[in-house]
Parts: structure tokens; C-alpha cells; sequence
């Protein structure tokens, strides 16, 4: 298939999704790994099935790190180096590939973590994991969600991270700022649907948006 050229922040919005914001007794840390811990029944909203497309899959983690601050919790982003073959310039949470060694995807979260953004894992605390993302460039990705406690240094790995930011959970978890897309993709191959979350000068969207779309569906149900 082509390669995909797509400017996401010049499509137009084809919906919001619109559902109610978390209450706050549900952006606290003692009830996040009381629900991830015991989850509720909810269903995932993955993305169409794009397995099709791909003779074989790279298995991949990343971490969800939730930083207790004295504010509220926030989530810690990257926004990718602009040079990179996949997803270059895009907002992604720390992670990457599998490796041999690996025991789990917590441990390929928590290693990718230490060397994207040099956060130590001795701060992050393992809460679970949300349903696996299968992304366009053939990975099939374990979200793992870790709260975070502070002080922590960070140390970006410039080939890879260009800016480390935070946004606050509760601004993630409110549908009024889940923004609904879609392109068409190369070679008539149909149309594909995706969801954003614009926030301040950072355009979140993609495999990182719908994983956070079923933390939002997770935590709400």
C-alpha cells in the first residue's frame, strides 16, 4: 500500500464525542488502582481491523505514566523527533519494541521509558494494562498504565523525543474534547476514522488518542 501523507490538524471535525467529563472522585489515584485493579465491564473501542494489511506484527509497550501532582494527575506525552521513519513529529507516550529479553510488556514499557525519556522506574507504580492497539505501521501495541510520583528528572533521548509535556487527566478524560476524523486512504482502500484531542499547541491523535479513548472507557464505565 502507499505510503499515507496526512496532515491531521487541516481535516475538518466530523463529530465530538461528546460524553460526560469524569466526575473528579474518579481522577484520584487510590480510585484508579482500585478500577484497573477490578475493572467494571466496558467495551473496548479499537480501531477497524487492519490486520489484513500486515503478513506479520511487531510486538510493542508503552506506558500510560499518570503523574501524581499536588494539582491533580496529569498524563506525560512525548512529542516525536521529526526525522523519524514512523510517526515522526507525532504525540506519543514513551515505549517501543519488544525485545528478546524482554519478561513482559511492562518490562518492554519500563526499559523503552528509561531510555526515550530517562525516567527511572523505581517512581512508577504498575496500576494494569488497557486492550492492545494494533497500529499502521504494524504494531501491535500494550498500553501499560503506571502512576508516576514525583520528584523525578527526565532526560530526553534527542534522537527520538523532542519535548516531554503533561496534560491534565481530567482535560483528557472528558469527551467534549474527543474530536472524531477521517481520511480516505491511498489506492481506494476505503475510509478510516480516528480520534483527536487537540491541547494548547500539541495535536494529539491516533494510536496515542485511542488509547486513551478506552482509559476513558475503562475508568468511565
Amino acid at each position: 500500500m502507499a505510503k499515507l501523507h496526512l496532515d491531521p490538524q487541516r481535516l475538518p471535525i466530523d463529530a465530538i464525542a461528546g460524553e460526560a467529563a469524569l466526575p473528579p472522585e474518579r481522577l484520584q489515584a487510590a480510585w484508579l488502582r482500585e478500577r484497573l485493579a477490578r475493572p467494571s465491564a466496558w467495551e473496548p473501542e479499537l480501531p477497524e481491523d487492519m490486520r489484513e494489511r500486515f503478513p506479520k506484527l511487531r510486538r510493542a509497550a508503552v506506558l500510560v505514566p499518570i503523574v501524581q501532582r499536588p494539582e491533580g494527575l496529569t498524563v506525560l506525552l512525548t512529542q516525536r523527533t521529526a526525522h523519524l521513519n514512523n510517526h515522526a513529529g507525532q504525540i506519543s507516550f514513551p515505549g517501543g519494541s519488544a525485545e528478546e529479553l524482554d519478561s513482559s510488556s511492562i518490562e518492554t514499557a519500563l526499559r523503552e521509558t528509561e531510555e526515550e525519556i530517562g525516567l527511572a522506574r523505581r517512581h512508577v507504580e504498575i496500576i494494569g494494562v488497557l486492550p492492545e492497539h494494533l497500529t499502521a505501521s504494524a504494531y501491535l501495541v500494550t498500553p501499560v498504565v503506571g502512576l508516576v510520583t514525583p520528584p523525578f528528572e527526565l532526560i530526553a533521548e534527542s534522537n527520538e523525543v523532542a519535548e516531554i509535556f503533561e496534560v491534565p487527566l481530567a482535560f483528557l478524560m472528558n469527551g467534549m474534547n474527543h474530536q472524531r476524523m477521517s481520511f480516505e486512504l491511498p489506492e481506494g482502500a476505503g475510509r478510516r476514522s480516528f480520534y483527536a484531542m487537540p491541547y494548547e499547541r500539541f495535536f494529539i491523535w491516533g494510536a496515542t488518542a485511542g488509547m486513551l479513548r478506552n482509559l476513558f472507557h475503562l475508568l468511565r464505565a
